[in-house]
């Protein structure tokens, strides 16, 4: 069944791995793609304009529509021509997936400034960018009656939602845009949008070439059924920018390997008070011990979230 027939989709890294899938899907469930890709490396260095074209090509040929866009998300200015070439190409804009991204991995106490720089700009701002452009049109939409039921959907991971060492670059603008989601969806449910976020669990460039430790356990085996394929990821975007899913606001999914984990973020595990007098440091210390002492590892808790699924 074609969840997506008449929406209008712009997907940025669509190039490649996840925002590739996610294009192909999207286009064989009726939505008109938006693919976008600066086409640099797994750096953010470089530039060509072929895995964007390449994936438009796959598109038309399967008999779905879509067109190219290589515009930089890093922008303001560049991301919003990319949310006014849906517009101009299609006529609306209903779907936004925030996908593209760079990684630039190292210790804190080794990373420059250029690297938190690069990584922040392109997750967080990029992020930002496209989605308030495309916040904007859909209120402006609303206001005038015409309700396009916008989806937003931005892309964490793992190193956001769990943590991961060598990432605080990358793993804090992951976090970031799971709140933005949040948030996104608190402002705008009102004008019948839904903001959600995912952390795929996949192999691409960026858990493949940009870290070359992670790729034998993501390798694709001969005759096996392949976990990790990006592919993996792309139903559950599918389902989310689809009208089935709008009543789903402000939620992260992990995502991957067949699984989709309904993730919970911060949330109150134990609690000590103390009323009538100030706590001593001390006295807090020994109470605040106790409950650490009574709650699962941080390895058990990610042994719960690696095993199960839904």
């Amino acid at each position: 069944m074609a969840l997506l027939t008449g929406k209008v989709a712009v997907i940025t890294g669509a190039g490649r791995g996840i925002g590739r899938e996610e294009a192909l899907l999207l286009a064989k469930h009726g939505a008109k793609v938006v693919v976008n890709d600066l086409g640099g490396h797994f750096d953010g260095t470089g530039q060509s304009r072929s895995p964007a074209e390449d994936v438009v090509k796959e598109i038309r040929s399967a008999g779905g529509e879509a067109v190219a866009n290589f515009e930089s998300v890093t922008d303001f200015k560049a991301a919003k021509r990319i949310v006014d070439c849906a517009v101009d190409n299609f006529g609306k804009l209903n779907i936004v997936v925030n996908n593209a991204g760079i990684l630039r991995d190292r210790m804190i106490f080794n990373m420059s400034e250029e690297d938190w720089d690069a990584v922040v700009t392109v997750h967080l701002k990029g992020s930002f960018n496209v989605a308030r452009h495309a916040a904007a049109y859909w209120r402006e939409q609303h206001k005038a009656g015409n309700v396009l039921n916008g989806r937003l959907i931005n892309t964490s991971s793992d190193s956001g939602i769990l943590g991961n060492a060598g990432q605080s670059n990358y793993g804090s603008a992951k976090a970031a845009v799971a709140a933005m989601a949040i948030i996104v969806d608190r402002e705008m449910s009102r004008y019948g949008v839904t903001a959600n976020a995912i952390a795929p669990v996949a192999r691409t460039r960026l858990t493949v070439d940009a870290t070359p430790q992670t790729a034998g356990g993501m390798a694709k085996k001969e005759g096996e059924w392949d976990a990790f394929t990006p592919a993996h990821v792309a139903p559950l975007v599918a389902w989310l920018a689809s009208d089935d899913a709008k009543d789903v606001h402000g939620e992260v999914f992990r995502v991957g390997m067949g699984n989709v984990w309904l993730m919970r973020g911060w949330h109150t595990g134990a609690k000590v008070s103390k009323k009538g007098s100030m706590w001593e440091p001390a006295e807090l210390g020994t109470k605040l011990k106790e409950e650490l002492a009574k709650g699962v590892t941080k390895k058990e808790s990610m042994g719960e979230v690696m095993g199960g699924g839904v």
